[in-house]
């Protein structure tokens, strides 16, 4: 079997739509695989309703929870039969041609561990509103990282790994809340690759669909857990980077990734702090981040900073 597409399910809203584009993509040598993360919602009734024996449905005992999301990710992966597998949200989409365009692209770019999709934005009304910036078919994994720095927006149902490669490496790569959680996956599985073939290929049509909600996981979570999941991203990427690369292209963009991660990942943590400060109090929430920000590093005129992300936003929705 080429495809694996599986969907680690929670929400009811959008699953139909989001099973449906699977089964119509026009290559068909493909199993789709639910896991049903013990969800309070009625998902077997939709996932029942579909006689396709391409889908393969199973239902978690115990939820493993929005913290420990990557842990439904790699529940999934150790159901997978095919020799790539895909994760992808229960609200995104797949286009008709996303798996096809992933076989071409295979075929061309033999032997990687990962593949990418180029991405549309969607709304909650499945309507598009933007795209990730197109990228170059091939790319090593230091431009990978550049790339995202740079252009931000990659999601884990963009990417297509090689199975078995992935399991070897650990699966995907477990953060709280998956935040970071793709990208690290991709950059590792970019780093190591497969048979001496390492980087990553990506598609030059638009392949996939992510849904931009407040549904999802990256919105919700407790403050505490996302500033210190950064910092556990931060310190990943400070080890992959100590180590020098022996292109010399490599090399300095590695060097360039160096001296913007300080930068990198202050503007992560005053953007999370931006979020936060329309949650309740914003004064009063200013006044706890001046206070315990330090924790993370951040001076005083980060957070304050931070504020004023938030009063600019503030008066962009009043308008």
């Amino acid at each position: 079997m080429r495809f694996s597409v599986t969907i680690p399910a929670y929400k009811r809203k959008y699953l139909r739509e989001c099973i449906d584009s699977v089964l119509a993509q026009t290559f068909t040598d493909f199993e789709l695989v639910i896991v049903n993360d013990a969800s309070p919602e009625d998902l077997d009734a939709i996932v029942i309703s579909y006689h396709d024996e391409r889908i393969r449905y199973y239902v978690n005992e115990k939820n493993c929870g929005a913290v420990d999301v990557v842990d439904n990710w790699n529940k999934c992966l150790s159901y997978a039969q095919g020799e790539y597998v895909i994760c992808m949200g229960d609200d995104d989409r797949l286009l008709p041609e996303a798996l096809q365009l992933y076989d071409e692209l295979i075929k061309r770019q033999p032997g990687l561990a990962v593949y990418h999709g180029w991405t549309e934005m969607i709304d909650n009304d499945s309507n598009g509103f933007d795209l990730q910036i197109p990228r170059p078919e091939f790319e090593s994994a230091y431009a990978l990282i550049l790339h995202h720095w740079t252009n931000g927006r990659q999601y884990i149902g963009d990417f297509v790994f090689h199975t078995e490669t992935l399991r070897q490496q650990g699966g995907y790569h477990k953060l709280p809340l998956a935040w970071g959680s793709d990208n690290i996956t991709a950059a590792i599985a970019a780093s190591t690759g497969r048979d001496g073939h390492t980087g990553i290929a990506n598609t030059q049509r638009l392949a996939f669909q992510y849904r931009v909600n407040p549904l999802s996981i990256s919105s919700s979570g407790s403050m505490q857990v996302k500033m210190d999941t950064i910092g556990k991203e931060k310190d990943w990427y400070s080890a992959f980077l100590s180590e020098g690369s022996d292109n010399p292209q490599d090399e300095k963009i590695r060097r360039k990734l160096v001296a913007e991660l300080p930068h990198y990942f202050l503007l992560k943590y005053v953007y999370c702090i931006a979020d936060d400060l329309p949650n309740g109090n914003a004064l009063g929430k200013l006044f706890h981040w001046l206070r315990y920000g330090k924790k993370y590093g951040l001076s005083a005129s980060s957070v304050l900073y931070a504020f004023f992300i938030y009063l600019k936003h503030k008066a962009r929705k009043t308008k």
